[in-house]
């Protein structure tokens, strides 16, 4: 049995073309009944797949890692209210996490989304990262060459500086991915695999090709 109807598909495609506050409250028991309960459920579940394999996250619930409907329209020049999908992280202590230890996924009527890496790094960790890669640079090159990877993936991503620390600097040609201050990946499926029984399949085998990546920059900056 499919995780979810199409119902579920349907409500951000009519949220897209009326995303405001009345239309949302007038359909927001068709929310409820056919979004947020449903993909609540769909998270535990991968929650519970994973820890069945890595006990760190055992304990974790659904509620710490799914991210709200609203959007913060603060500083945003798109101020209308609701993201037209939903999002989970699926990491120890969920959102707050600062663990690269987990996966990040996303449905909506225009895809299905499964991200991991690193995508947000402090000044020291970054350095940490790169020192990293050069003592490790055979280790990190096979990493992310990995047939399976690069089938699944394809490369790793992120934002560059243009300018690095002299130290590094001669490891440019070498390995032009130094030059990253992100490096995150994500495997982009069909909006219909949100209607397929092995959803859940498939973000936990996104999860394993992209962990040993992953446990690479995590045991450089042990977060």
């Amino acid at each position: 049995m499919s995780h979810f109807n199409p119902a579920f598909l349907d409500f951000f495609k009519s949220l897209a073309a009326n995303n405001h506050k009345e239309w949302f409250d007038e359909n927001r028991s068709i929310y409820e009944k056919e979004v947020k309960e449903p993909f609540k459920k769909f998270v535990q579940l991968v929650i519970l797949q994973i820890a069945k394999k890595y006990p760190e996250f055992q304990g974790l619930e659904a509620k710490d890692c799914i991210f709200r409907i609203n959007r913060d329209i603060r500083f945003s020049k798109d101020k209308t209210p609701y993201k037209t999908q939903v999002s989970a992280v699926v990491a120890p202590e969920g959102k707050k996490s600062k663990a690269i230890n987990g996966v990040y996924f996303e449905l909506s009527p225009e895809h299905v989304r499964v991200y991991g890496g690193i995508y947000e790094l402090d000044k020291d960790d970054l350095y940490f990262i790169r020192e990293g890669i050069t003592e490790n640079l055979d280790t990190f090159q096979k990493l992310y060459r990995d047939k399976t990877f690069v089938k699944l993936f394809g490369e790793l991503l992120g934002e560059k500086n243009k300018v690095l620390p002299k130290e590094f600097q001669a490891y440019i040609d070498q390995e032009p991915l130094i030059l990253n201050k992100q490096w995150y990946f994500y495997a982009q499926f069909p909006a219909e695999e949100v209607l397929k029984e092995d959803l859940d399949q498939t973000i936990l085998h996104c999860f394993e090709v992209g962990r040993p990546i992953e446990q690479f920059f995590n045991q450089l900056i042990k977060r």
